[in-house]
């Protein structure tokens, strides 16, 4: 393992216990840091940034977005409950990074990007990595992906003014949705949605975050 690898983890830990009391969570899945190591962070940075691939904090990508800071990608990533036969939806590929740590742990990941730069870059990251399990389309996050759901699990890797009335329709019984939301100027919470198998939909503040925000004629 690479020393700077082996650093990132040892500081998400650290993050993850100082964290506890708001998220409820002292220690990550062991399952969820294993894959999340064995995803190569440097490859979906930009060449001038990688020499800071493996520091605990977001990274510009390009295109006013961001790769997210680790902590949170294994954190979101841990909140799911993530199952090898669990079908993933995502909104928000940016570079493809966090739909690569899902893909290690669920059996299919859809995920989607509305900005067709990115969209096409991650697309062609992921395949040239051998994500063979990982399906981008460039489209409105908001919308959901209707035809591919129901989903066990969906990640929100943009923050949102509200909830998006579709993710919560197409989240399976059972399922899970991690989201921040929240206005950057006001403050965003990262929120767990959980629905229940009669249908019930639950939410849980997980804790103060800041992500840049979904876009879309919806959102």
């Amino acid at each position: 393992m690479k020393p700077e690898l082996k650093e990132l983890l040892r500081e998400i830990r650290e993050e993850v216990a100082e964290t506890a009391s708001y998220t409820g969570r002292a220690q990550l899945n062991e399952r969820v840091l294993s894959k999340f190591s064995q995803v190569p962070r440097d490859q979906f940075v930009p060449e001038r940034r990688r020499a800071s691939a493996y520091v605990n904090h977001a990274l510009s990508i390009g295109y006013g977005q961001t790769i997210s800071q680790p902590y949170m990608v294994a954190l979101m990533t841990d909140l799911l409950d993530p199952e090898p036969h669990h079908i993933c939806l995502e909104v928000g590929t940016g570079c493809g990074y966090q739909a690569a740590v899902l893909s290690r742990l669920v059996k299919q990941v859809y995920s989607l990007e509305i900005i067709p730069e990115l969209a096409a870059e991650a697309k062609q990251r992921l395949q040239a990595l051998g994500y063979d399990n990982i399906t981008v389309r460039c489209g409105d996050g908001y919308q959901g992906w209707p035809e591919m759901g129901p989903f066990d699990s969906i990640i929100v890797t943009a923050g949102a003014e509200h909830i998006p009335p579709p993710l919560i329709e197409q989240l399976r019984p059972g399922g899970r949705m991690a989201i921040p939301v929240g206005d950057r100027l006001f403050g965003q919470k990262l929120l767990l949605i959980t629905k229940e198998e009669d249908g019930e939909v639950n939410s849980r503040t997980i804790l103060p975050v800041a992500f840049v925000p979904l876009t879309g004629p919806d959102a």
